[in-house]
């Protein structure tokens, strides 16, 4: 795995986490890796166990040039769209870092830059460079661990597990309890259901 698209512009990976869920925020990570990091355990977040991405975690916290995460609540999501958000989420996080990158390199295929920097979209780019990988890892645990927290508000969803994506559980518990303040309305079934508050 590359570290980085290219490397004559210092590059930032991006990559999101919590698209698909019917509940949380869309968190967003942006991380400058530094020439040559490397580490066993890297890839794509979906693809590994999440003992890896929380040991991983520190790891790239403590070694990154930078990195910033990110959040765009689910009142958002809902008014300008999952894709909108998550794009203004990779910007958000992007703004966020300490140092100002001069290329990005972004997972997924669709983007705008808010800031004036060259960019790259690569689907799976989450697999192939490291920087990506890292911001996935990043997204992915500090969402999981956003989700944990709320868990423990409302038991019944089972969010320490399911993260909020839509398992059966968790569908079924939306339409016994209805939905929570942390549920996206515009989503599939969360689209018709009554709320708790």
């Amino acid at each position: 795995m590359q570290v980085s698209f290219q490397t004559e512009l210092l590059e930032a990976g991006c990559d999101e986490a919590g698209r698909g869920c019917l509940a949380g925020p869309v968190f967003a990570a942006a991380v400058i890796l530094p020439a040559g990091f490397a580490h066993p355990l890297l890839n794509d977040s979906k693809q590994m166990p999440e003992r890896d991405r929380e040991l991983l975690r520190p790891i790239i916290e403590r070694e990154a040039v930078a990195w910033s995460v990110v959040s765009v609540a689910e009142e958002r999501i809902d008014a300008v769209n999952i894709l909108n958000a998550s794009i203004e989420a990779m910007n958000a996080a992007v703004a966020g870092l300490a140092v100002k990158p001069g290329f990005l390199a972004i997972d997924g295929n669709r983007f705008r830059s808010l800031h004036g920097i060259g960019f790259r979209c690569i689907v799976k780019g989450d697999s192939l460079y490291a920087n990506i990988a890292a911001a996935s890892v990043l997204a992915k645990t500090h969402r999981d661990e956003y989700m944990g927290r709320i868990a423990e508000e409302f038991p019944y969803y089972n969010w320490k597990n399911n993260k909020g994506y839509p398992t059966r559980a968790h569908t079924e518990a939306i339409r016994i309890y209805g939905l929570s303040p942390y549920h996206r309305r515009t989503f599939g079934p969360c689209g018709n259901q009554l709320s708790l508050f």
